[in-house]
């Protein structure tokens, strides 16, 4: 498993990666991590390699772009000293694109978006042992609906980023088309965006298979 022993994982993105995260540093007793994700990540690492005391803070915030993750990385990635980070930015970059399509001053269009995740994991490698970054997704079966289409985009974005600084990056869309062969999107969120409990397990799933989680 990718993920050393004594690390410090922290998780930043927006709602889907927040999900009622602990304010401000999500960390410690009383399940601070939400209930997404990363809290399932957190309980299969632990439960898998009790030895390895790996650490998870999620500093995600529902609502939010590439642009407002890019102006808090300072103090809300950096300043905490994580060895590892795992970024999953870019549905809000898209959505706003849609659902408030008269108001372009919140639209981050591909240009910056890139620009800002490209910027993100510049500034953090060199203070880490390792970064991830998941792609945005659309949980739509049909890759010719507008969004979603938009949202490959974005993801492509992201893959080109990671070939560029060779860190890992996990195709969140393909996990869920997978699932998507089996049920309908409505069976995983409501809204295509917000996952349910099976719908974070397809995420958690997807990122223990990124770094090497060994099951058995």
């Amino acid at each position: 498993m990718k993920i050393e022993a004594n690390s410090r994982l922290l998780f930043m993105g927006d709602s889907v990666t927040d999900c009622g995260r602990s304010r401000p540093v999500a960390e410690g007793l009383f399940d601070p991590l939400g209930k997404g994700y990363p809290s399932i990540v957190n309980g299969l690492l632990t439960a898998r390699y009790p030895e390895r005391h790996i650490h998870v803070i999620n500093m995600a915030n529902s609502g939010e772009t590439s642009r407002g993750n890019l102006n808090r990385w300072q103090t809300d990635v950096l300043d905490l000293k994580p060895d590892w980070v795992c970024l999953m930015i870019g549905i809000n970059d898209v959505w706003r694109q849609f659902d408030v399509p008269m108001m372009p001053a919140s639209h981050v269009l591909p240009d910056e978006y890139e620009k800002n995740v490209d910027s993100m994991i510049t500034q953090t490698l060199p203070h880490v042992k390792g970064m991830i970054l998941m792609t945005p997704y659309y949980i739509e079966s049909n890759p010719h609906d507008a969004m979603r289409a938009r949202m490959d985009e974005y993801g492509a974005i992201c893959k080109r980023i990671g070939a560029k600084h060779g860190i890992i990056v996990i195709d969140t869309q393909a996990a869920f088309n997978e699932a998507l062969k089996h049920y309908h999107s409505s069976f995983f969120a409501w809204d295509r965006v917000h996952p349910n409990v099976p719908g974070h397990c397809v995420l958690a799933r997807a990122f223990l298979k990124a770094v090497d989680f060994e099951w058995a």
